[in-house]
């Protein structure tokens, strides 16, 4: 990132890149979300795991709370609206929240599989908003899983979910009816019952009766409403706060009600970034004839775009994205990204080729919309998916019974 005058003593003549290896990789294996369900359920003795966020405690019954665009960095800036939430940070009275990292790209289809897999995306394969299926060199949204592929194909691995109920745990998914028979909800977050409850409330009710169905008990819970909020208004929002004040209510209501020897964390999938609607901090991709130059097709989303290129003319696509974005964004080949664990630890062969030829992921306000194929997504105020703190930090908080 350039350097305020100040500390430079002048503008540059031209604008510093930024280095790929100087991007926030997230903490895979130590403090990432997908090393939370693999934790509670080896403290619940389901064989073939370990804990991996070492100073979590051991439970009988275990809720994860999952809130969709709840970002570490937005409840630290909104203690009035969400004083139960901020009760539980770190540093408050008792409260000994702290963050995890999302995982990369820090987007909703990508952190729910490395929420219910365990996985990282360079193995559970679903790492990007949409990505190039290599079958049929279309490219796939992993959100809305169009075009239709077979699920356990795209994505083999059991689900944390499903093991923890074949170990005898008592599994259930407290949801929206609507992702009940979803292709992501199967590869990602199956195993035991899913029960659908329309209001957040009723959610939270039944939330805390399944946990108490069990000696032993796994359940999960999630609210979509405050992202969708973010994305259409942004998180300076009165519509987001609003919604952040009725999520605190949730979260109150669901630890009131808990069963004894009980643990429940409350996360999310990704923060969000506001991006303000002029040229300096959207750049359109569908106007922009030098990036365009050699793209057969651009996935991903405004702050982190997998972008594959003619065959042959990789290597120049990669020049030119530096040379255009490369002091805004982390700019990467496939093979740079993967060696310096964007990722991940290891890819596995039928993902290698879902990975973008080139790899950006934005710093600051800033994205790469496209008008044209992607009006809706070019219209949202408030986006995700990079490396920075704002997307990438989500919470870690805990309330004991």
């Amino acid at each position: 990132m350039v350097l305020p005058v100040a500390l430079t003593g002048g503008w540059p003549d031209d604008p510093v890149p930024l280095d790929p290896a100087s991007a926030p990789v997230p903490a895979y294996g130590t403090g990432s979300l997908a090393d939370l369900l693999p934790t509670l359920v080896a403290g619940q003795g389901v064989p073939g795991f370990e804990a991996r966020l070492t100073e979590l405690e051991p439970a009988d019954r275990n809720c994860v709370f999952l809130i969709d665009g709840l970002g570490w960095e937005q409840i630290k800036a909104h203690p009035d609206e969400a004083p139960y939430l901020t009760s539980l940070l770190a540093g408050s009275l008792g409260g000994t929240g702290r963050p995890l990292t999302a995982g990369f790209p820090a987007t909703t289809a990508t952190s729910l599989a490395s929420v219910g897999t365990g996985q990282f995306p360079g193995t559970h394969g679903l790492p990007g908003y949409t990505v190039r299926n290599p079958d049929t060199g279309e490219l796939m949204n992993q959100l809305r899983w169009n075009p239709w592929t077979s699920p356990p194909v795209w994505q083999p691995y059991p689900t944390v979910f499903r093991l923890a109920d074949e170990a005898g745990i008592h599994t259930a998914q407290v949801s929206s009816p609507v992702f009940r028979d979803t292709p992501l909800t199967k590869i990602a977050l199956s195993g035991g019952t899913f029960h659908g409850r329309l209001s957040g409330e009723e959610r939270m009710d039944l939330a805390a009766e399944q946990l108490a169905a069990g000696d032993r008990s796994l359940v999960y819970t999630y609210y979509s409403e405050l992202d969708g909020a973010g994305h259409r208004f942004g998180i300076g929002s009165d519509a987001w706060r609003g919604q952040l004040m009725f999520v605190d209510r949730l979260v109150q209501r669901l630890a009131e009600q808990l069963p004894p020897r009980s643990a429940l964390y409350v996360t999310a999938d990704h923060g969000m970034v506001d991006i303000p609607f002029d040229e300096d901090h959207r750049i359109d991709f569908d106007e922009d004839w030098e990036l365009r130059a050699g793209v057969a097709l651009l996935g991903g989303e405004g702050r982190a775009r997998h972008v594959y290129a003619v065959p042959g003319a990789e290597a120049d696509v990669l020049t030119c994205w530096r040379e255009v974005l490369g002091d805004r964004f982390w700019v990467a080949s496939r093979d740079e990204a993967i060696g310096l664990g964007w990722f991940g630890d290891r890819i596995d062969e039928r993902v290698y080729g879902r990975i973008g030829d080139v790899i950006a992921a934005a710093d600051g306000d800033l994205a790469l919309t496209a008008s044209v194929n992607e009006p809706n997504e070019s219209a949202m105020v408030g986006m995700h998916g990079s490396m920075t703190p704002a997307e990438q930090l989500v919470p870690l908080l805990e309330v004991r019974t």
